[in-house]
């Protein structure tokens, strides 16, 4: 009889909401639509970490692998990701409102995720 483990995430949606200052004290109501946003920005940013990353981590817990399990760097960097696409999608244009100090542009790379997820410049060198 073969046994399927359910995988249990390596970031959660909490810690997304968390990283973006929500939470269960916050008085807007939860919307779900929202929730499934921000769930499919942290699905893209979780798929994408894991596919630059294979082989180097253990993303699915699994106790007969010897690769360690994603660290603080990588959750973290993976969060922020994830906060970044939501930015991004929720100003299409490339600029953000802030009330007090006018529009601002949004980023569309940060130097800090891609030293924390060792992206770009900040990557592993790689041989062939």
């Amino acid at each position: 009889m073969s046994r399927v483990l359910e995988a249990k995430p390596w970031v959660t949606l909490g810690e997304l909401k968390n990283e973006l200052d929500e939470d269960e004290t916050d008085e807007r109501p939860d919307d779900p639509a929202e929730d499934e946003r921000l769930q499919r920005d942290l699905d893209a940013a979780v798929a994408f970490v894991e596919r630059v990353h294979k082989g180097r981590f253990n993303f699915n817990f699994d106790p007969l692998c010897d690769l360690p399990a994603p660290d603080a760097d990588l959750k973290l960097g993976t969060l922020m990701l994830a906060r970044r696409w939501d930015t991004r999608r929720r100003s299409p244009d490339g600029l953000v409102t802030m009330a007090d100090q006018g529009s601002a542009r949004v980023q569309s790379f940060d130097p800090d995720i891609d030293r924390l997820l060792r992206l770009g410049r900040h990557a592993r060198p790689v041989v062939g």
